[in-house]
């Protein structure tokens, strides 16, 4: 990099970094620093009555106050921020007193890497911290951090930019508190997706991404080249084709959890590659399917957050089953007071002109139903529902109704 393309901090940064090696101190040492004890774990544990208890803690350097021969660092582990205090002779217990006045005062930096060995305590003030017999820097951060200060509980300064926030994840991870607990929920969804397909004796299998047809859904798909085969090839766009082809193989179920990848458009609700579950099952039919989801979806709410209701956009959804099951002509009916039943083609494309719609000529039965629920029934709906019974024009596909 140009030097010139770097920040005042940078440079600075840069010149500690070199002063550290003149001092003979590795700022990224290969040692393990093996570490006993996490932030929250240290406050939820704290007993004052108890014997000093030795510690073994890491992470970054978040803010410091230097008060003469003695500080105070906040530092933030994997599991939250605790207060480390600092004092020259503690650290420095020889006449060298180097690592206090040069290291820690002048040549560390805020996100800086460090491991702190000490004991737990209970500052005047009530502040469960940890008090340092030894620092240790493990490495030299060379980027400033935005600096999010928080005071009973409020965020100032914050790192609140969306288009920041996405394209610099692990800088909205370190800055901005509660980022993480969506990752972690996440990986609780997946992890217990997982479990109720596997309790249920399901079998999970690896299906291929790179496919000579795209096929499973209709999208367009990204297309490569094997240049061994000289043949071009599609990313998937669904696990859909080999995961029935493994069923007509004679497991009785088979899931998948992987990545499918759309070369279409996108936002924040669409992504070009995202992860899709597909479960196939023999001999089972849509009403299964419907309560074997929704008792997934409870277990996974209850899971993720202690009970089946979670709050999502200002609304309490309920994820405890069972949920309504809509036919979407009723849901039509039911948003717009017109009755799909029995309506000619004709009908129903007068009454989407009378609404207001952009329908034309092209447009089947089927697709007309479907611009209608699109318009007036997606997204109106808070509790989960299922919507079934679609006309046999949009899923051409699917088995006849059985009434």
């Amino acid at each position: 990099m140009n030097v010139l393309e770097l920040s005042e901090q940078e440079i600075v940064r840069r010149q500690s970094l070199q002063e550290l090696r003149n001092l003979g101190i590795d700022p990224y040492p290969a040692a393990e620093f093996p570490t006993n004890a996490y932030s929250e774990d240290i406050k939820n544990d704290f007993k004052d009555e108890e014997e000093k208890r030795e510690v073994v803690i890491a992470g970054r350097m978040m803010s410091r106050r230097v008060m003469g021969k003695a500080s105070f660092v906040e530092l933030q582990d994997s599991k939250g921020r605790i207060q480390v205090y600092i004092t020259r002779d503690d650290i420095c217990p020889d006449e060298d007193k180097t690592l206090y006045t040069t290291v820690f005062k002048r040549l560390m930096d805020i996100g800086d890497f460090i491991g702190i060995k000490g004991y737990v305590f209970r500052t005047q003030t009530g502040e469960i911290s940890v008090h340092a017999q030894s620092l240790t820097l493990l490495s030299k951060s060379l980027k400033p951090l935005p600096i999010v200060k928080y005071k009973d509980g409020v965020a100032y300064d914050k790192f609140d930019d969306p288009e920041l926030r996405f394209r610099q994840r692990y800088v909205d991870l370190i800055v901005n508190d509660g980022v993480k607990d969506t990752f972690l929920q996440r990986a609780t969804v997946v992890r217990t997706l997982r479990k109720v397909l596997d309790e249920a004796g399901y079998t999970e299998v690896e299906t291929p991404t790179l496919q000579s047809i795209a096929g499973g859904a209709s999208a367009r798909p990204f297309i490569t080249h094997f240049n061994a085969l000289d043949q071009d090839m599609y990313m998937r766009i669904a696990t859909e084709l080999y995961l029935k082809r493994l069923i007509v193989g004679g497991f009785e179920g088979v899931y998948e959890i992987g990545k499918n990848f759309r070369n279409e458009g996108m936002d924040r609700n669409h992504n070009p590659e995202f992860t899709c579950m597909e479960l196939y099952v023999q001999y089972k039919d849509y009403n299964w399917m419907m309560s074997f989801t929704e008792k997934l979806l409870e277990t996974i709410c209850i899971a993720v957050n202690g009970k089946p209701e979670r709050e999502i956009d200002g609304n309490i959804v309920s994820f405890k089953a069972p949920y309504r099951r809509l036919p979407i002509l009723d849901a039509i009916k039911e948003k717009t007071g017109f009755d799909c039943n029995g309506k000619t083609e004709e009908e129903i494309r007068a009454f989407c002109l009378e609404k207001g719609m952009d329908v034309d000529e092209t447009m089947g039965k089927g697709k007309l139903i479907d611009e209608l629920f699109g318009e007036f029934c997606e997204g109106t709906f808070i509790q989960p529902t299922f919507i079934t019974d679609y006309p046999v024009e949009m899923s051409p596909l699917t088995k006849m109704h059985r009434s």
